[in-house]
């Protein structure tokens, strides 16, 4: 009787955790966003599209599209008048566009063209952009080098890509003003040459800003991609070049496909991120360089609910296009991926002369440049933490060893932070991974359908963190009215767990999803005849050739989970679920001191944490 019962659970597991993969999403994720969007749809309980027809039809929010959304069919007009100028139009930066209310000037990048502006959402694409070109810039020579070269520390190197990660972006921020402020870390070295100091954040904060979400993202499109050229057959490439082709055009035409999807993967990522991009901004360039997330926050903070829910509906609403047009890309590419082969790394140095290739000077070059975008931030944080005014103290530790000791209950302590932030981290780990494999095989086995339910799954991605915390806050914080007097409600370290795997399983699922597409079918279909059930074969054959993916989506998932703040802000309010990123910014309301050492603990642990995990998870890839 109980081998019968085990047997016809087994064949419906894969399905049962799907429908719980769902009722988690339902609750955490669709419900909360759903309470905040229909505060732009309904007025007084009356459904309406006023606020999006505000919206689109102010030259603030999209720039010279106004007029053409505000009478459509004059289009023809309007793209007349627009290819006038088009061809003798330069880009530049305005400062021309008042911000309401305010009173601070907007920066436009500006088209030339006396009336012709951007908007809102225009300059928020631009400089997300620009994000994605430095990220992918300096994440790919990181991913070449991880790849394809061996050197002493490459494995803890390549644990450490993922550390910028759980950095809150206030601490970015303040990293950031320590490295390259004018009297920072870059312009104490270059004072020692006699040159300086130089106003690197004064005087160009849109660059700034640019590279600190570089910082953030550059890591993420290496980690993707070095998986990606990890498993680039070798055997294809030397077939190449015994053909006759050149060491260049063996690499453009057999490496470069089988990379792509990988850097189209990162790229997206980082666009939209970047896209809905808000600590950084707000820390380093305020309302003055606004993008449509900081405008939100600002909504918000003025209780304009309805204007705000518009705004955010418009974002997600082009972010998960961008997200479905991907995924239609990378099912139409999934055909032509390779499997994991063996591939050989070379040694980086092996001696003095072959130092002295111009690849491996471009190598060192680059090396120069990671050491200040990635090293000299998180550096400075750590020497800000043990300096003063008057040079090298430990009284920031001292009081956070005090706070330890002598701190009352409702007071943030380190130790609670540290504990509540690894234990949060693993059990993220044991929720999204599953729900991240699941959603990855219910879309492979979905045939077309499979990119439209992607696309949705991916709703995390696309959907302002303001946004989500709000909708958590209202929806199930404050409770949901149920029948029979009756209240939803979920709170505490189990709401900051499944709000966190929600915001984590997209990544499993980015990593696991092209490799088991990649899967050769007759190896599961030889299974199923053998007459393992579909849960079988998942586990017993496609999980252990997908292994590489599911560890590089759990080391995610993890980061994610001890970096995350919007969420876990509101709902560790009260209680003493609190991690260490709100443990810093809490401390940053006393003073920058012990915020700073809290910071470096942060930097320490989680580092220590990603390298166990990646050399636990590295014994088990094929």
């Amino acid at each position: 009787m109980l081998e019968a019962v085990s047997s016809r659970l087994e064949r419906r597991a894969l399905w049962l955790t799907a429908l719980v993969t769902a009722g988690v999403l339902a609750v955490m994720l669709y419900l909360p966003v759903g309470v905040v969007f229909v505060e732009a749809v309904l007025v007084d309980g009356t459904p309406t599209l006023d606020h999006f027809a505000d919206v689109l039809t102010d030259p603030f929010y999209v720039g010279f599209l106004a007029e053409v959304l505000a009478d459509p069919l004059a289009v023809g007009t309007h793209l007349g008048a627009l290819a006038g100028w088009l061809a003798g139009v330069s880009v530049s930066v305005s400062l021309e566009y008042p911000v309401p209310g305010v009173g601070l000037p907007l920066p436009w990048i500006g088209l030339e063209t006396p009336g012709v502006r951007m908007g809102l959402f225009g300059f928020t694409a631009y400089q997300a952009a620009l994000s994605t070109v430095a990220s992918v810039a300096l994440g790919l020579p990181a991913a070449y080098v991880l790849a394809n070269y061996e050197f002493r520390g490459r494995r803890t190197l390549r644990s450490l890509t993922i550390l910028p990660f759980v950095l809150p972006g206030i601490m970015v921020a303040v990293g950031f003003y320590a490295m390259f402020g004018r009297a920072g870390t870059l312009n104490s070295i270059l004072g020692v040459v006699g040159l300086g100091p130089f106003a690197f954040v004064e005087a160009n904060p849109l660059a700034v800003v640019i590279l600190a979400h570089a910082f953030y993202n550059a890591p993420l499109v290496a980690r993707i991609t070095v998986a990606a050229w990890e498993s680039v057959d070798r055997r294809a490439v030397e077939t190449a070049r015994s053909l006759g082709a050149s060491e260049r055009r063996a690499f453009r035409d057999v490496v470069v496909p089988q990379l792509a999807p990988a850097v189209l993967t990162g790229a997206l990522l980082t666009f939209i991120f970047t896209f809905m991009t808000f600590p950084i901004v707000l820390a380093l360039g305020g309302l003055q360089l606004a993008t449509v997330e900081v405008w939100i926050y600002d909504r918000v903070q003025r209780l304009d609910y309805a204007e705000a829910a518009t705004l955010a509906i418009l974002e997600t609403i082009l972010s998960l296009g961008l997200t479905y047009a991907y995924l239609r890309y990378e099912s139409a590419r999934s055909g032509f991926a390779r499997t994991s082969a063996s591939r050989s790394v070379e040694p980086l140095f092996p001696d003095l002369r072959t130092a002295l290739t111009p690849k491996r000077l471009g190598v060192l070059a680059y090396g120069l440049v990671a050491l200040v975008v990635f090293v000299g931030p998180m550096a400075s944080l750590v020497v800000g933490s043990v300096t003063d005014g008057g040079g090298f103290t430990l009284r920031n530790y001292a009081f956070l060893a005090e706070r330890q000791l002598e701190g009352a209950t409702f007071q943030t302590r380190p130790l609670p932070a540290i504990r509540n932030s690894l234990l949060f981290g693993v059990a993220t780990l044991l929720i999204a991974v599953p729900m991240g494999v699941i959603v990855s095989v219910l879309t492979a086995r979905a045939g077309r359908a499979g990119t439209v339910v992607d696309a949705l799954a991916m709703l995390p991605l696309a959907v302002s963190g303001i946004v989500f915390g709000i909708g958590l806050l209202q929806g199930l914080v404050f409770g949901i009215p149920l029948p029979g007097g009756w209240r939803f409600q979920v709170t505490g370290a189990v709401a900051i767990v499944v709000a966190h795997a929600v915001a984590a399983y997209p990544f499993v699922t980015r990593n696991v999803s092209p490799l088991l597409s990649s899967l050769d079918r007759a190896m599961v279909e030889s299974a199923r005849a053998l007459g393992a059930s579909r849960y079988r074969a998942l586990v017993d054959v496609e999980l252990p050739l997908i292994a590489s993916g599911v560890v590089a989506g759990a080391a995610f998932a993890f980061a994610i989970s001890i970096g995350e703040f919007s969420s876990t802000v509101i709902l560790a309010g009260g209680s003493e679920s609190y991690t260490m990123p709100v443990a810093v910014e809490r401390y940053l309301g006393r003073r920058s001191g012990p915020a700073l050492a809290m910071g470096t603990l942060l930097l320490l642990v989680t580092a220590a944490s990603f390298v166990v995990v990646d050399r636990v998870g590295g014994r088990y890839e094929p």
